[in-house]
């Protein structure tokens, strides 16, 4: 079985350590728990290994954010991936800080990486995993919270968020998105 890990985020120093980056944090740290690391292709950055039989693939799109879908069709069409074993990391501000969710499909909710996976890679039946940035930005300002960095308290926690993230996205290759969802969503 193939299985194609997207994490979603901007390229560029100036976006490396942002809210909108957490998809590529956590990508960089299943890559290095793997033992692998990442090469630079066409419309990503791409790393590869074996878990338990199982190819994974995993992408960081050079797209930017906007246009992710792009890297993520080209890549499931390359390798052979069916959508139901793509998963795509990506920052949710509808959620809090510090709450991670797996779940096989659900809207944009005005995410444009995920408005371009919609149209360019059929549709909203594609695994997520929704790692929770919050909300707490004044009215008008979603652009700069999203572009902005972790405070300072989120800092802190961040490792070990990434590092939950890590063993949901093995859990997923391994037993499936159902049993990871029971065993390892937080709240």
């Amino acid at each position: 079985m193939n299985y194609l890990i997207v994490g979603l985020g901007n390229i560029g120093r100036e976006y490396a350590d942002t809210r909108h980056n957490i998809g590529f944090m956590v990508a960089d740290q299943l890559v290095k728990e793997a033992n692998a690391s990442f090469s630079t292709l066409k419309l990503a950055a791409y790393a590869e290994y074996k878990q338990r039989g199982h190819n994974v693939y995993v992408i960081k799109p050079t797209t930017y954010m906007n246009l992710s879908g792009k890297a993520m069709n080209y890549y499931m069409q390359l390798l052979k991936v069916p959508i139901e074993n793509t998963l795509v990391i990506v920052d949710d501000l509808a959620i809090p800080f510090g709450s991670l969710r797996i779940k096989p499909k659900g809207s944009a909710a005005g995410h444009n990486g995920l408005k371009s996976i919609e149209a360019l890679c059929g549709g909203q039946a594609y695994p997520r995993l929704r790692f929770g940035i919050g909300d707490n930005y004044p009215k008008g300002r979603q652009v700069d919270y999203v572009l902005g960095p972790f405070d300072p308290e989120e800092q802190k926690e961040l490792p070990q968020l990434i590092d939950h993230a890590v063993k949901m996205i093995n859990s997923f290759v391994n037993i499936g998105i159902e049993l990871t969802m029971t065993n390892l969503n937080t709240k």
